[in-house]
């Protein structure tokens, strides 16, 4: 969604703001108005182009400011991240791959840098949130929460983080409302006291910024399983999911109205790293990445098992390391040692057919040999009955914006 923003900015940001300040924002009609034979536009560059690159995206639920409303009604003061995902892109601009990290994962804190100056004081067998909170702790802003979050997860994997995002519930809320809601399939009642009173019915419903933050808050209550953080993870990607379905459906470029809001609410809502936190940069990016389409936005979650120590905690797998393996030579985040080819492998396709045993390859048939003739068939053969559509278990298995994660009747 920030790429998206910036990109429409920076192809039409100046004309739009004309646009508004003449007080003419409905049905002007550009290219009529200016003409055709206008200078192309020239599409702004990506500064990271070439190179694969890791974002952090966290979710933060600070009482600072118009966050203060919608702040967890656990009861605990400060600070957390209890959405962390780590979004790859690769070098090629062809896939983008969300990683989620489960906050109640058992790790080890390292100390951190702040920006006051300070430096944090490391932890031991603590859930992987008290990262953010500790950040926050020692330098008492944000930024810190997230330099800290990164050099944790840097020191678990070895994977160069290469910048992070974080949004607050505030924004999101407005991030939502900006592109008019998303469409979600709802299986099961759900009714979550905890999650500002939420209700919803099954079904195929559109959800506003409110109530798609309170069902991305939400954990306890009926028709939200065991109540655990690993349940609210998939219905978190299954929300990520459907945002990008329909950020990717729409055309801000032509939407002057909707483009302003969706700015607004990016813009506002936001705490960057420098080296994500120009427009130019952000516009190169979003442009490098404009045919990005669901089928090739995956999601899934570090693989996990229960924590021996800590019932309430999980801890990463043998698996986690494929994933970071992954991450860190861009290959598709699911895939598997197995799977990748060998070093100096060719395409069997190009490759000639090699002789066995000493004896020389076949010949092709000449045209004097004449070919069987095929046996005739008495009848055609049926249609194949079609396969039934694979629903995937969002925060069990990796699956794409464009696979099914709930059905609906």
């Amino acid at each position: 969604m920030v790429a998206t923003g910036a990109l429409t900015f920076g192809v039409v940001g100046g004309a739009t703001a004309a646009v508004t300040l003449t007080g003419n924002i409905d049905g002007v009609d550009a290219d009529a108005l200016l003409g055709q034979n206008r200078p192309e536009a020239v599409a702004p560059a990506d500064p990271n182009a070439g190179t694969p690159l890791n974002i952090v995206l966290m979710g933060s639920d600070s009482r600072d400011g118009d966050n203060a409303e919608f702040a967890s009604s656990e009861g605990t003061d400060g600070a957390r991240s209890d959405t962390t995902m780590i979004m790859h892109i690769s070098a090629d601009r062809e896939r983008v791959e969300l990683v989620s990290i489960p906050r109640d994962s058992t790790v080890n804190v390292p100390s951190c840098p702040t920006t006051n100056g300070r430096t944090t004081s490391p932890l031991r067998g603590t859930k992987f949130n008290s990262a953010f909170a500790q950040g926050v702790i020692g330098g008492r802003d944000i930024a810190s929460g997230a330099l800290c979050t990164v050099a944790t997860i840097e020191s678990l994997t070895d994977v160069r983080m290469d910048g992070f995002v974080v949004i607050d519930f505030a924004g999101f809320q407005r991030m939502i409302d900006a592109i008019g809601g998303v469409e979600m399939c709802i299986p099961e009642y759900i009714d979550a006291p905890e999650a500002g009173g939420l209700v919803l019915h099954p079904g195929v419903q559109k959800l506003n910024g409110n109530t798609a933050l309170q069902y991305a808050r939400a954990r306890k209550g009926a028709g939200l399983g065991d109540g655990s953080d690993l349940g609210r993870i998939g219905r978190q990607q299954e929300l990520m999911a459907a945002l990008a379905r329909t950020v990717l459906s729409k055309n801000l470029l032509t939407d002057s109205p909707a483009l302003l809001r969706f700015l607004g609410a990016v813009t506002g809502s936001l705490t960057m790293s420098d080296n994500f936190a120009s427009v130019q940069g952000l516009a190169g990016l979003a442009y490098s990445i404009r045919d990005v389409r669901p089928d090739t936005i995956t999601f899934m979650t570090v693989p996990y098992a229960g924590d021996p120590r800590n019932p309430a905690n999980v801890v990463w797998t043998d698996e986690a390391d494929v994933v970071w393996e992954n991450l860190k030579y861009d290959r598709p985040v699911d895939s598997r040692p197995d799977e990748q080819p060998a070093p100096g492998a060719t395409d069997p396709e190009a490759a000639p057919e090699a002789a066995t045993d000493g004896a020389p390859a076949p010949s092709e048939p000449t045209a004097s040999a004449a070919a069987p003739e095929p046996a005739e068939s008495p009848s055609a053969a049926p249609a194949p009955e079609p396969s039934p559509t694979e629903t995937k278990q969002a925060g069990r298995e990796a699956f794409t914006g464009a696979d099914v994660t709930s059905v609906c009747g």
